[in-house]
């Protein structure tokens, strides 16, 4: 079919037909028609050709590896390309094409990505039609155990769809009982040097093998001291064991406790089979353990839904073209805050909106304040608001923003003072809020208390005396009166004089707020000097 148009004469052995197909293949590679036709040119070309010739269509196919799978065309014709040599698989026997179907595997595998999903069996099926027939009543003229002889090929069953065995326990059961008699007889019949030597596998390797062995019970004994029948037998196991133990399994679909322990015990009995089989068996364990241990890798790949870890080459730039970006530069130091900065210019409806947080009015603020102070609360100290600091300085700028008087009294009457009087209750308020005249009135009303309190005792210190010294001599009474008539004299005069001091110490009040402090200081002395005089009086 390649050769199709060549002439005999003719020292170029390409023919006509890979010739229309490069020319196809260059217009799709630069773009003139479309890129999925040279796939679909494929594809018709094997479906008319022979098993013979779609090995040379195959050639080409892999010659141009490479171009086909670019990006451009590779999206346009990778599903056309799949189907042609899935195709071409269901066409070739597995038995006597098995070097062209590892060919097209070998294509697929490089042609596709790793992380391809239509080459990842993601639900784990089985493919349970291969099914493994073998006699069911004994023949004339046998001369093995018949009844081994159906017990080693039942294993199949097992091993053709591994999940069906751990599903019933019978069925666990039957296929453990049937694999221990196996097992027995595999180590009952040892395996010597010489018949690693007649069955030499490098041979085998290099000659045509066929993938599936006959089950004719005439051959059972032969086949039995077939080294390379049993590390078939014994991989098979070993591939079972370690779908059972595969990682991530729920404790539903996973192995029993008591299955486990068989497994393991079964599990070292094959590696040990395994080791003593000849030839080379330490160097073939060691291989397969290799390779189920990195098949726990693509088992948890798979399990986690096939993330693609394919990584675009990068092209490094000469430093001509590499050109320092500068970094960018924010407004407010990063991009979340410059951005923050922007959101009310690029949504002007947030601003109206009432759900946004919004700064309270003073009023609103103080008022957990207002309901501290409130005597009948019963607010602990511990509790009170005035000791929370950053409240009180967020209050007081609130305040110095809508409330100047209230702010104004702070110096006063302390952070209580900046409270609007509005609400707080009337005998709090009194406290921190009366006016100027209402504090003169109070001054004066406390200065009338204390000079009532003193007026009883000087009156009740002065009679005494005067009465105890009428008995004595004239120049005593007379020297003696003097001083009890001037300093009586004084203090009445004193006390006549105390209430118009006061009303004139409130008036100066009611002029001057600071003059309330200096009044105070003047009583005191004034109460001082009338003990003084008091206590002269007695003494005369």
């Amino acid at each position: 079919m390649m050769q199709y148009g060549q002439l005999i004469s003719e020292e170029n052995t390409r023919g006509q037909i890979p010739c229309l197909l490069d020319i196809v293949l260059y217009l799709c590679e630069r773009g003139h028609v479309e890129g999925g036709m040279i796939f679909q040119l494929l594809e018709d070309l094997t479906e008319m050709s022979t098993i013979k010739d779609c090995k040379e269509v195959f050639g080409y196919i892999e010659s141009k590896q490479d171009i086909l799978g670019k990006q451009e065309l590779f999206g346009r014709g990778k599903l056309v390309m799949l189907r042609t040599c899935n195709q071409l698989l269901r066409r070739l026997s597995k038995a006597n094409d098995v070097v062209f179907c590892g060919r097209i595997l070998m294509f697929l595998a490089h042609f596709f990505p790793l992380s391809e999903r239509s080459a990842v069996n993601i639900k784990g099926v089985f493919n349970t039609s291969n099914e493994t027939k073998y006699e069911k009543d004994a023949p004339d003229g046998v001369s093995v155990d018949f009844n081994f002889y159906k017990t080693f090929w039942s294993l199949q069953e097992h091993f053709s769809n591994p999940a069906s065995t751990t599903l019933a326990p019978s069925k666990w059961q039957k296929f453990s009982s049937n694999l221990m008699i196996v097992l027995d007889t595999f180590e009952a019949q040892p395996l010597s040097d010489d018949d690693g030597n007649v069955n030499n596998l490098e041979q085998e390797e290099e000659a045509a093998f066929s993938i599936k062995y006959l089950t004719s019970s005439k051959l059972m004994s032969l086949e039995l001291k077939d080294p390379n029948f049993r590390r078939h037998i014994l991989v098979q196991c070993l591939i079972l064991f370690d779908y059972l133990k595969a990682p991530g399994k729920n404790d539903k679909d996973g192995p029993t406790e008591s299955m486990k322990e068989e497994i393991k015990s079964c599990e070292e009995r094959v590696k040990k089979l395994l080791e003593i089989t000849p030839p080379k068996g330490k160097e073939f364990l060691q291989s397969i353990e290799h390779i189920l241990e990195r098949e726990k890798n693509w088992v948890w790949w798979k399990r986690d839904g096939c993330p693609a870890f394919e990584k675009q080459p990068t092209e490094k730039k000469s430093g001509q073209d590499v050109v320092r970006k500068r970094k960018p530069r924010w407004r407010l130091g990063n991009k979340e805050l410059s951005q923050l900065w922007k959101w009310a210019d690029q949504n002007p409806n947030a601003l109206t909106d009432p759900q946004r947080i919004r700064m309270p009015s003073v009023t609103e603020y103080w008022k957990a304040l207002a309901e501290d102070m409130d005597v009948s609360a019963g607010i602990e100290p511990e509790f009170h608001h005035k000791n929370n600091r950053v409240y009180c300085w967020k209050g007081l700028r609130f305040s110095a923003r809508q409330d100047l008087e209230g702010f104004s009294r702070f110096t006063e009457n302390g952070i209580e003072g900046v409270v609007p009087p509005e609400l707080l209750p009337p005998d709090v308020r009194s406290k921190y809020h009366a006016k100027p005249s209402e504090k003169a009135k109070r001054a004066k009303k406390e200065e009338e208390t204390k000079s009532t309190a003193t007026q009883p005792e000087e009156n009740q210190a002065t009679t005494p005396p005067v009465e105890g010294d009428v008995g004595g001599s004239g120049a005593e009474v007379e020297d003696g009166v003097a001083p009890m008539d001037s300093d009586t004299a004084a203090l009445e005069e004193g006390q006549k004089q105390s209430p118009e001091d006061s009303e004139l110490e409130a008036g100066q009040i009611e002029g001057e707020a600071e003059a309330e402090a200096e009044a105070e200081v003047e009583g005191e002395s004034e109460a001082t000097v009338k003990s003084e005089t008091v206590a002269e009086v007695r003494a005369v």
